[in-house]
Formats: C-alpha cells, sequence, structure tokens
C-alpha cells in the first residue's frame, strides 16, 4: 500500500475535531483523555488505557475507531489465552490437503486488547512484534498487518490477583499511557440521561474519515516544524528522570523521541503547524511515566512515576518561547 499524499495542516485540524466532536456525542467527560488518544493515533503510536473497570475505556476505543473508519476488533484477555489466538495459526484444509494460515484478530485496523494483564506474558510478547514491526511472524513466516494498524489495550490497576503486569519492554511500545478517571457528578447525570433517551444499551458513533485519510493526516502531522530547541527540551525531560533518586531506570530515548511526535499531533489539534512547549508538557506524563521503574522504596512509599514527571516539568527549564520557523 502506497502512503497517500499528506493533508495540509489545517485539513488535518478539522478533521481531527470533527473526530474528537462526533466521539464526544457518545462519549462524556473524558475529553482529555480522548485528545491525547488520538494525537498518538495521529503520531502512529499505541495508546495504554489504564484505570478502574467500568468508566468507559472499551467503549471509547470502539467508537474512536469507528469515527476514523478503521476496522475493530476487540479480544478479551484471559489466563488461558494463546499467542495463537492473537496472531492466527496454520490450520488443516482437507480441500487442498495443505496447512493455510488463518489471520488471528490481530489483523485489523484498530485492535484492543482489553485487560491485557490477565493473560501471560508468553501471549502478551505476541504482540510485541505486531506493534514493534507491524508483522507477525508464524512458524517462520512473517505476515504483514494492514495500515494504519494501532493497538489500544486496557489495564486495570488496582487488582493483582489472576494478573500479570506488562513487563517493562512492552510498557516502552505503549506511546502514551492513560488515566480516564471517574466522571464529575454532572457528567455521571449526563451519562445516565443518554441511555434513557436512547432507550438501548448499544451506543454507536457516525464515520467520519476512513482509513485512507487516517494516513494522509499522519503524513499530514509529519510535517510539522519542530524548533531544535523543543528537540532539546524533549531530550531534556526523558535524561532528567535517568538521574532521579526514585527511580531505578529512566526514560530511554524512545520516551525522548514520543514525547516529540506526540506533541506533534497536540499541535495540530490545537490548529497550529508548529510545537511549543506547551504541547510537551501537556503530553509529558502520559508519554514518559509509565516508562519510569521506581525503586523498592520509593514503591513502598506510595510514589507515583506521574508525580515524579510533574515535578520533573516544575524543575527543568524550557526553551524561550517558540512560533513558527
Amino acid at each position: 500500500m502506497t502512503t497517500p499524499e499528506p493533508l495540509p495542516v489545517p485539513e488535518v485540524t478539522r478533521i481531527g475535531q470533527e473526530v474528537l466532536r462526533e466521539v464526544g456525542t457518545v462519549i462524556v467527560g473524558m475529553e482529555g483523555p480522548l485528545r491525547t488518544a488520538l494525537a498518538a493515533v495521529l503520531a502512529g503510536g499505541h495508546v495504554l488505557f489504564e484505570d478502574v473497570p467500568g468508566l468507559g475505556k472499551t467503549l471509547a476505543a470502539r467508537c474512536l475507531a469507528g469515527a476514523l473508519g478503521l476496522e475493530f476488533r476487540r479480544l478479551q484477555c484471559t489466563p488461558d489465552l494463546l499467542p495463537a489466538d492473537i496472531t492466527g495459526s496454520y490450520t488443516y484444509d482437507p480441500a487442498t490437503s495443505e496447512f493455510v494460515f488463518r489471520p488471528g484478530p490481530v489483523f485489523t485496523g484498530l485492535f484492543l486488547a482489553d485487560e491485557i494483564n490477565r493473560t501471560a506474558p508468553k501471549t502478551q510478547s505476541a504482540l510485541l512484534e505486531a506493534m514493534a514491526e507491524k508483522q507477525v511472524t508464524v512458524e517462520g513466516n512473517s505476515f504483514p498487518l494492514q495500515r494504519p494498524f494501532h493497538v489500544l489495550a486496557t489495564s486495570n490497576p488496582v487488582e493483582y490477583e489472576g494478573t500479570y503486569p506488562l513487563p517493562e519492554a512492552q510498557l516502552d511500545r505503549f506511546m502514551v499511557r492513560i488515566g480516564v478517571g471517574y466522571p464529575s457528578v454532572e457528567g455521571e447525570v449526563d451519562v445516565l440521561m443518554r441511555r434513557l433517551q436512547r432507550r438501548r444499551e448499544e451506543a454507536g458513533v457516525n464515520q467520519v474519515v476512513d482509513s485512507q485519510t487516517v494516513l494522509a493526516m499522519q503524513a499530514g502531522v509529519e510535517t510539522v516544524t519542530v524548533d531544535p530547541d523543543v528537540v532539546r527540551y524533549c531530550v531534556d525531560l526523558a535524561a532528567a528522570t535517568r538521574t532521579m533518586t526514585n527511580l531505578e531506570v529512566g526514560a530511554s530515548p524512545r520516551g525522548s523521541q514520543a514525547l516529540m511526535l506526540v506533541s506533534r499531533a497536540v499541535a495540530v489539534l490545537s490548529g497550529r503547524d508548529f510545537v511549543t512547549p506547551e504541547d510537551v508538557k501537556e503530553i509529558a506524563v502520559a508519554a514518559l511515566a509509565h516508562r519510569l521503574t521506581l525503586t523498592p522504596a520509593a514503591w513502598a512509599s506510595g510514589v507515583q512515576p506521574g508525580d515524579l514527571v510533574t515535578k520533573m516539568l516544575d524543575e527543568v527549564p524550557g526553551p524561550a518561547t517558540v512560533g513558527r520557523a
């Protein structure tokens, strides 16, 4: 598949805002998380939603896929799930007397791995090649995934029995990790009223664009200007995590790259074709916190990686005001 011509930034902005408005007709009180998730998709990355059950994470992923016109498949992760349940496998075809490959649910545009921390590390690792290389390998044969391809995974951070924490290498493959949070009282009332008004459990959104347009939007984001001072600011933020006393492991260069790439998409959703330090700060916690490994003492003291990133933003000096190049 050839890469389409990049859309102009104002057109990407218009379509992106229209997608968020359409998803907002169903999802209430998640404007910030949805904006960050869409920015990560436009930046070509994968998203991890981590929060307690019942906050609408699965519905948000389904609505985002529907508005973007991406083929959507959901897999409920369980302890007995096997890698072949994700990637697919070879099966015997009596009609031809041959073994043929039957693609798994990962062969889609947007793949939702629901409660990914409920499946064993061996099965979790089946997603690593798909997320990193946009392909899967089965019995020595590689099969490319369709474009665009994105993984949205959900994880429950408060339940530990019967769960398997994601290894650092897999966490690092998610461009952002997003906490949804409880809605306000008014927002929760709105959720219930909308359910009463539609008189059915199912809720859907209208398709705004198709997969080819999403690729053109992603190509448009690639044209966004990033001042060298902002690039250095992204590196300074990631480097600062490597010297924190509460951390065993700080953010890798993949962390600083994620910070820069998502910042470009955030700038586009804000109607700009250049990145400002405020764009970097907006998504710093989502892009960096899940890449940090606490020391045992910090973990026992209840230190949160997100709080460390917030503190770091106050301590690391940013560049001067940046404008159009």
